[in-house]
This record gives C-alpha cells, sequence and structure tokens, in this order.
C-alpha cells in the first residue's frame, strides 16, 4: 500500500488529536494508549481494509499496537 494513502487516511484523525485535550474528544475521556489505539483503528479500518495494527507510543519505551479483531 502507498504510505501516501495511509497519510491521506491518517490526516483527519491526526487533526483531531494533535495539540488537543484528548479527554475532551469523544471516545477518548480516558485516553490510555490502548483507548487512542483502538479509537484510530475504528476509523482507520473502514477506509484501509488492508491496515494490520495501529502503534501509539507514549514513550520510547513504552507503547502500545493494536492489532484489530
Amino acid at each position: 500500500m502507498d504510505y501516501a494513502e495511509i497519510s491521506q487516511a491518517f490526516k483527519p484523525l491526526w487533526e483531531q488529536l494533535d495539540h488537543h485535550y484528548l479527554n475532551e474528544i469523544e471516545g477518548l475521556e480516558n485516553p490510555t494508549s490502548e483507548r487512542v489505539a483502538l479509537w484510530i483503528w475504528d476509523r482507520l479500518r473502514p477506509t484501509l481494509p488492508l491496515l494490520k495494527e495501529v502503534a501509539v507510543a507514549e514513550t520510547c519505551t513504552a507503547r502500545c499496537v493494536y492489532r484489530g479483531e
């Protein structure tokens, strides 16, 4: 898959998340990395049916990888 397609699909989500209080976004009232990964997955998967996983990193040593259902 072309990275530009992934980037284009993710851009609206990035704009919702970047420099915003995550706990004020519907569905992210308790924004753990696990919940953020699932939230992103639920919104990207319909547009990107080949999506295999979403990784969210809190720090360079702490991250969550969600691989769908």
